[in-house]
């Protein structure tokens, strides 16, 4: 059985969406979800998948404090699902190739420091772009410049806004990123 732990800082959609599809498979499994906001929903959609659920603060991922409790999951991936900060090298160094992202863009656009949930939708309408879409890639030292793993594409007309844009990111985000995940792992 392969161990996934997800690392979140929000709504907790996605984990959530991660932990169902995951709930019977027979080779994968959620066991732990992290998150860095005390206050974050994905606390509650754990709890309520009876999966443990770690808070944390900035401090104790930037000074190691949380590998311990990382590594008593096992994890064979680790899955970041709208985690907001940066990983710290020293978790990219123990866990190399094994920590992958999800991010609301179609890499290299509208990447790097800053750039998440709204921000990237504002800046893709402003931008007049016509598609978008999600880019999983793995996790280096550098913000959304790992391997790309999967993109998938969405077409945007001249009526989205940004909240509309959001709306098409998540449904791909909730079809595409439990199946590649499963891919990933095996």
């Amino acid at each position: 059985m392969k161990n996934i732990v997800v690392f979140a800082s929000g709504s907790g959609t996605n984990a959530e969406n991660i932990i169902k599809y995951f709930s019977n498979s027979p080779f994968a499994k959620v066991v732990g979800v992290f998150t860095n906001n005390p206050k974050a929903k994905v606390i509650d959609r754990a709890q309520q998948l009876q999966v443990p659920c770690h808070v944390f603060s900035k401090e104790d991922l930037n000074e190691g404090n949380i590998l311990q409790k990382i590594q008593n999951y096992e994890p064979d991936l680790i899955v970041l699902a709208g985690f907001l900060l940066k990983v710290p090298p020293y978790l990219i160094d123990a866990y190399s190739n094994q920590i992958i992202n999800i991010h609301p863009a179609l890499l290299p656009k509208f990447g790097g420091k800053g750039m998440y949930g709204k921000h990237i939708h504002e800046a893709v309408v402003q931008n007049s772009e016509k598609e978008t879409g999600i880019t999983i890639h793995y996790v280096n030292e550098h913000y959304d410049e790992g391997a790309v793993i999967f993109q998938t594409a969405v077409a945007l007309t001249s009526e989205d806004t940004a909240e509309s844009v959001a709306a098409k990111i998540h449904e791909l985000e909730q079809q595409f990123f439990p199946v590649v995940i499963a891919d990933v792992l095996q």
